[in-house]
């Protein structure tokens, strides 16, 4: 997948999947060092709480050694990383909390949906999760497991996936309009191929077909034999479908006796969330008109005299 600035130059071409983060190109202008230290972060960020060795972390993104060790120095400098001292393994640092929960009051899609994912998980037992779309991948926010002894471990927080992977991943791409979908396709195409072969561009469209026939996305072990999931989309004040909560169960938890209860609690949750982000959009907006100007702010061109 490609990022290009507005007149088409080539900045950095990514295969986004998170497991397999390279940077192919880049212009020699500092935007490559800012590139992969953005690379290196993400990569740190799905490893979770074990951290990420040095040697996955020159694998999973292409550097080499010295360069990747260099950025993550720079980013340890930065408070974005740091380093475990007794297992030399790199996790997120203290500022990427910081700006994590600055970000988090503006989305607010993490708090606002950690009740419902919580629910979700204490009435159906199996794991849910929060998920957001970012251009057209999905990326897992939030997990949250069931008491259910048997589970499907698949997916956690910071997993990103191209659209039509997985249950939340059809889902999301059955919400969008046509054109986007076969955006979304075109541009993932590779990707698919080379780490998805079973998910035929035929066989997701009839993906689709089905979710917006039913209203959610099923996963019927496509991915993982045995390990089944369901979502649906949460969209925007604004009607974007840029959110979903799923469910990921072993397949016997997902048979057709038990699929029409796990819909009517993933559709009460959903149009709860619907809810509090109108709400909270609400808030924000009123916030906003009512914030003081500051003095000696810059007019708007359209004061200027």
């Amino acid at each position: 997948m490609s990022t290009a600035d507005r007149a088409g130059t080539l900045l950095l071409v990514y295969n986004m999947d998170h497991r397999d983060l390279r940077i192919i190109a880049a212009r020699p202008d500092g935007t490559q060092s800012i590139g992969r230290a953005v690379t290196l972060l993400r990569l740190v960020a799905a490893e979770g709480a074990p951290g990420a060795s040095l040697s996955g972390l020159v694998e999973a993104s292409g550097l080499s050694k010295p360069t990747c060790r260099r950025i993550l120095m720079a980013l340890i400098d930065a408070g974005l990383a740091e380093q475990d001292p007794l297992t030399r393994r790199y996790l997120l640092g203290p500022e990427a909390y910081v700006l994590g929960a600055l970000a988090a009051e503006r989305f607010g899609i993490h708090r606002l949906a950690l009740e419902g994912a919580t629910r979700l998980a204490h009435e159906t037992g199996d794991a849910a999760f929060v998920q957001v779309r970012r251009d057209w991948f999905a990326v897992c926010l939030h997990r949250e497991d069931g008491t259910y002894p048997i589970r499907s471990h698949v997916l956690r927080a910071g997993d990103r996936y191209p659209l039509g992977a997985g249950a939340a991943g059809i889902a999301l791409l059955a919400a969008l309009p046509d054109a986007d979908i076969v955006s979304a396709l075109t541009a993932n195409e590779q990707l698919f191929a080379d780490r998805y072969p079973t998910l035929t561009r035929s066989l997701l469209e009839d993906l689709v077909v089905e979710a917006r026939q039913q209203g959610y996305g099923f996963n019927r072990g496509l991915i993982f034999p045995g390990s089944w999931g369901m979502g649906m989309a949460v969209r925007d004040p604004q009607g974007r479908p840029d959110f979903c909560l799923s469910l990921a169960a072993i397949e016997g938890r997902m048979q057709p006796d038990r699929v029409p209860h796990l819909v009517r609690l993933l559709r009460t949750e959903v149009k709860r969330l619907e809810t509090r982000l109108k709400s909270f959009a609400a808030n924000s907006k009123t916030r906003a008109t009512m914030a003081p100007v500051a003095k000696g702010a810059p007019r708007r061109t359209s004061e200027r005299r």
